[in-house]
């Protein structure tokens, strides 16, 4: 978990767009983190050749790589050869490997340590998509409803990962990389791609990226790209399920992603992480040759059911949050050790550190000597 901010910043910067193919809506938020480290790109037709780029950037230990991606990734993968020669899947691994490599002999990132994830969506102009991943951001697409992922997270932990990470002379340790790196793939850290025997694709940590392949039917809805700081807080089908209920109101692409992202914000800072990252969503409505006024009424008509279910939900977080508002109050120190002390029924102040761990201590003692009584009976 990184440091957090003694209230989030919940100001949002979102946008719109699209063309006769696709639509989309995008946004993004800096939460409880101090600093925003995201990047995103939105190109619904990238430099006028029918192909529609979509792509999040979630950076760490700074901003800088993140904020270079979302500004010339889609260019570098444009300028590939094999763009023109409509062979994406070599464009996108080239073009991910190329930026990597540009960044590490820019004199201007000489000292940078910091690095990023980089999903991609890429819409041909034949109806084929392919996603581009590497890191743990995500990407899915809904299918009448059904959630299809588009990538799969580059953990420490996965088998390949972790045995391309030791040949490289790296290891894994409490789930990361050197016990430092909490993903497995990545443009930029360069730190962990130093060994000079290996090419980049072999490095303890690379930007070479996995790329899955979707040809769009009639019953694909629209896809989801986002940063971790959403798929820490919603499984895939739980996010699609969120975006299609917003549908069904006939809320905005735009409007759904900044609910989503305040669905996800944590209350307070201190859970552990979840929710408490930068957040940044793009949704993209796949349009399959109906104009947008078209498109939204049919979803509308598929989407009841989803209506129905999120005001459900909705429902029981009011409840849960109705609940947590009347009950006793816990002293801090105490509830740890499953002790709580109502106010009706004793009083009970810690005003110092030195009180409180005595508290703690005394807590933890009668709750031993409880067991052993139990124990002994």
């Amino acid at each position: 978990m990184g440091q957090t901010l003694s209230e989030p910043v919940v100001e949002k910067h979102s946008t719109d767009g699209g063309d006769s193919r696709v639509i989309y809506g995008a946004s993004e938020m800096q939460g409880w983190r101090i600093t925003m480290e995201d990047a995103h790109t939105t190109i619904p037709n990238l430099e006028s050749t029918g192909t529609s780029f979509f792509a999040v950037f979630d950076g760490h230990g700074g901003a800088a790589v993140a904020k270079y991606c979302g500004q010339f990734l889609h260019k570098k993968v444009l300028d590939e050869p094999t763009f023109s020669e409509k062979k994406y899947e070599n464009a996108l691994r080239d073009g991910f490997l190329k930026t990597d490599q540009d960044l590490r002999e820019d004199k201007e990132f000489a000292n940078d340590t910091s690095g990023c994830t980089a999903v991609v969506a890429l819409i041909t102009e034949d109806n084929h998509v392919l996603v581009s991943n590497a890191g743990d951001s995500r990407a899915v697409i809904s299918i009448h409803g059904k959630c299809k992922p588009l990538s799969y997270d580059h953990k420490p932990v996965n088998r390949t990962e972790s045995s391309r990470i030791v040949a490289a002379g790296g290891f894994v340790e409490f789930g990361r990389v050197n016990g430092n790196l909490a993903l497995s793939r990545a443009i930029g850290d360069f730190e962990f791609k130093q060994n000079n025997s290996l090419p980049a694709t072999e490095q303890i940590v690379t930007a070479n990226p996995d790329i899955i392949e979707h040809i769009l039917g009639d019953d694909d809805e629209f896809m989801i790209v986002a940063c971790d700081g959403i798929w820490d807080c919603k499984t895939n089908q739980e996010a699609v399920d969120f975006v299609r209920a917003g549908l069904g109101q006939r809320k905005s692409l735009k409007a759904i992603c900044e609910e989503l992202m305040d669905d996800c914000l944590a209350p307070n800072s201190e859970i552990g992480g979840v929710g408490c990252d930068n957040m940044t969503v793009v949704i993209v409505g796949i349009l399959n040759g109906k104009t947008e006024d078209e498109w939204r009424d049919w979803m509308v008509s598929r989407c009841q059911s989803a209506v129905t279910k999120k005001a459900e939900h909705d429902e029981a977080k009011r409840n849960e949050v109705e609940e947590e508002d009347n009950e006793p109050s816990a002293v801090s120190g105490l509830k740890d050790v499953g002790l709580t002390y109502e106010a009706d029924n004793e009083e009970l102040q810690v005003t110092s550190d030195a009180d409180k761990k005595a508290a703690e201590k005394q807590a933890r003692e009668d709750t031993a000597s409880q067991a052993n009584d139990n124990t002994n009976q």
